[in-house]
């Protein structure tokens, strides 16, 4: 095949998976700048309206919805679980990977079957647990169960045993670093691409949490984005202009999430998966 041709191709390719990509936030912004009678008209409307900033309105003052305070609950809990894991999960990684103990391979299975364990099992036994510790209506219900991830240690652990040769860690301790000062200057700098991917998973599953937050989170002043974003749905009847409204406004802290990290994250995948 002709190389321009090839090009011309790829690039059409790209350009129309770009497109389908991008189409859902488009067309959430079109439902949320209508009404909800427009919204149901046939064929749909394809372009903006002028109902945004009146959809907003009417989410605020008739359903009572304390939007910017459930955003800065979720901002709360997605930076502070993000950092969290991060920090916990890569310390452990480290020590899977890199430093030798009685029983590690053991405990590393042993945490790998955890995963085969499905959350919701571990729900009622968790209610209890933050019961007894008086947490029900406090957001250290959902911080707590949430500082390190089974996960987040597994993929860590399985990018260090790849791209952190153990000649780096050998070179460090002839220089007199200790564990911590072997991982803080040597090992960090070397994942930065993979605990990338990490904060943008971790940030997206606790901002788009609902099941959880949902049982421990009763009280309107703690209650998460997407508790709030649930609210808005009335019993007898479903304005879609507000609901997309609210959901599109919840969707960009994602969106910026994801570009600042966008580069870090394709970074991380792609050499995870070369190595692997």
């Amino acid at each position: 095949m002709n190389k321009p041709i090839g090009k011309i191709i790829s690039y059409s390719f790209l350009t129309l998976m770009l497109v389908f990509s991008i189409f859902p936030f488009y067309w959430m912004f079109v439902i949320a700048s209508r009404t909800t009678a427009d919204t149901n008209k046939f064929p749909p409307a394809f372009t903006p309206g002028n109902q945004f900033m009146s959809n907003i309105d009417k989410m605020f003052n008739e359903y009572n919805i304390q939007f910017f305070r459930a955003l800065g609950n979720t901002a709360l809990l997605a930076t502070t679980l993000t950092l969290s894991a991060l920090f916990f999960c890569s310390l452990a990684a480290f020590a899977f990977s890199r430093l030798s103990f009685k029983g590690r391979s053991f405990l590393f299975i042993f945490l790998l079957m955890t995963m085969m364990i499905p959350g919701q099992l571990g729900i009622v036994p968790l209610y209890i647990i933050m019961t007894k510790f008086g947490l029900i209506n406090d957001l250290r219900a959902v911080l707590l169960p949430g500082l390190v991830s089974v996960f987040g240690v597994f993929w860590l652990k399985q990018y260090m045993d790849s791209a952190v040769h153990r000649e780096l860690i050998e070179s460090a301790r002839m220089d007199g670093c200790t564990n911590f000062q072997t991982y803080y200057k040597i090992v960090v700098p070397i994942v930065k691409p993979a605990m990338a991917t990490l904060a943008i998973l971790t940030f997206m599953n606790v901002w788009n949490d609902f099941l959880w937050p949902s049982i421990v989170l009763k009280d309107p002043s703690v209650q998460t984005i997407q508790i709030a974003i649930r609210n808005l749905n009335k019993v007898y009847y479903k304005d879609n202009a507000v609901i997309m409204t609210g959901t599109f406004l919840a969707t960009i802290p994602l969106l910026v999430m994801v570009s600042i990290f966008m580069r870090q994250f394709v970074a991380g995948i792609t050499q995870g998966a070369l190595k692997g």
